[in-house]
């Protein structure tokens, strides 16, 4: 093991031993600091993201069960690494890193001072990225990566981004852009507006005042409104109406939460009829590859200053509490952050 032989032996941590409302479960204090193990790096954690798996997580509704008997949670972060495991290169040590999945598979995340994870769950964050940005990336950029371009290049097509303010819409529509695609997107809000037009949507449409499919019709001068090539959906179910009259015949879409509509049923002879293809996105499932090919795009975005992170609120590691609350208000715009250097 090489790092920092003189780090403290325990370490300010959030965690829970129950699942259920964040005042109710969520506990501050010290815990034992880890060790990074074999294939595994040690990161000085200075910022954490926080997204809706891991407060669905913490409740006990989330997609994946979680059996541990304690869980530090939050598995987006960034920091610094201070130590390797066994058969990791020590020329890791002091570089600056962006964090994802770090709980996946084990009960301990990114709420904390350290984070022990696998080396391959940590990718060098550039200098002029700050460690609150690079903790906005993880799953949303992950994942809206996927919802793009799983289905090849998009490049002069249009792709609809609905919820184009939330964490994951926000990136998609940064990646459908830079790919070359006329980017469309629904929000609630004129304050959620602008953070579209800031991430490069070329069309907002606010779908509470007006009609989706009839604003895409106009906007693209397609008589029968068919206009999409792909759309990326926050809310698969109460938006199947809507996605079945905009999408082209051997459309796309993926979507990766439908939370409004749990058990949506699915139209299979409207589908069939467009020759559709329905991607259901996980990203804690998606495969290495698919993971490779985003971190790269990732990569290569920020190096060239091409991504912008849209920060909701922070909070320290004391008031992750309210942080939680505040993710399941559904009233932020963008990534929460939590500290555990403040407070």
């Amino acid at each position: 093991m090489s790092g920092n032989k003189d780090m403290p032996a325990a370490m300010k941590a959030a965690w829970y031993e129950d699942r259920g409302a964040a005042r109710e479960v969520l506990r501050v204090g010290e815990l034992p600091r880890p060790e990074a193990g074999p294939g595994e790096l040690l990161v000085r954690v200075h910022a954490s993201g926080l997204n809706p798996s891991d407060v669905k997580s913490r409740s006990g509704q989330g997609a994946r069960p979680n059996t541990y008997a304690r869980v530090i949670p939050h598995q987006d972060g960034a920091g610094v690494v201070v130590s390797t495991g066994s058969g990791v290169d020590g020329a890791w040590v002091g570089q600056r890193v962006w964090i994802y999945e770090a709980q996946l598979g084990r009960p301990y995340g990114c709420a904390a001072e350290y984070v022990a994870l696998p080396a391959r769950n940590a990718v060098p964050l550039p200098d002029h990225v700050s460690f609150e940005e690079g903790a906005c990336l993880g799953v949303p950029a992950l994942t809206s990566h996927y919802c793009v371009t799983a289905d090849g290049p998009v490049a002069g097509k249009h792709v609809l981004v609905t919820g184009g303010a939330g964490a994951v819409g926000n990136y998609a529509i940064q990646f459908a852009r830079l790919g070359g695609a006329t980017v469309y997107t629904t929000v609630r809000t004129e304050e959620q507006a602008q953070a579209a037009r800031a991430a490069g949507a070329h069309h907002v449409i606010f779908r509470l005042e007006q009609d989706v499919a009839g604003r895409i019709a106009e906007i693209s001068g397609v008589p029968d409104g068919r206009a999409i090539d792909r759309i990326v959906d926050v809310a698969f179910g109460a938006n199947l109406e809507t996605s079945l009259k905009v999408l082209k015949p051997n459309g796309v879409i993926a979507s990766y939460a439908s939370d409004q509509v749990a058990a949506p049923a699915v139209p299979f002879r409207q589908l069939l009829a467009l020759n559709a293809t329905v991607r259901y996105v996980l990203v804690y499932v998606m495969d290495q590859a698919a993971h490779d090919r985003a971190i790269a795009a990732v990569t290569d975005a920020l190096q060239n200053r091409q991504l912008q992170h849209h920060i909701a609120a922070r909070y320290s590691l004391e008031q992750i509490v309210q942080a939680h609350e505040a993710q399941e208000s559904g009233a932020t715009i963008g990534k929460i952050i939590v500290s555990p250097d403040a407070g």
